[in-house]
């Protein structure tokens, strides 16, 4: 997933990384909050899904230490970081101003 994933997060467009955990309760209340965001954007923007047991490399690099956490990245940088539950409109009002 290396590899892949610096590709992705290198497009032009906001790319919303979810770092989660299968047995994550808030995680499981952020997924449909992230659909949501993606279905209301569109192509504006990508969402991904980074599952920290199975990728902790990735995890590591970022040192995400709690799930969920949410780094948005445009043109291979990281632009915004947040840990926890994030609300719909905090992440359309964060993705409004680097689209």
């Amino acid at each position: 997933m290396k590899g892949n994933f610096d590709s992705i997060i290198s497009d032009s467009k906001p790319v919303i990384v979810d770092f989660h955990a299968l047995w994550c309760g808030p995680c499981k209340m952020q997924s449909p909050i992230l659909k949501e965001v993606a279905a209301e954007l569109g192509d504006t923007v990508r969402v991904i899904k980074i599952d920290v047991d199975t990728n902790n490399q990735i995890a590591g690099r970022y040192n995400v230490q709690s799930v969920p956490t949410i780094i948005i990245f445009k043109n291979g940088k990281q632009i915004w970081r947040q840990s926890g539950v994030v609300s719909k409109s905090q992440l359309k009002n964060v993705l409004m101003q680097n689209i």
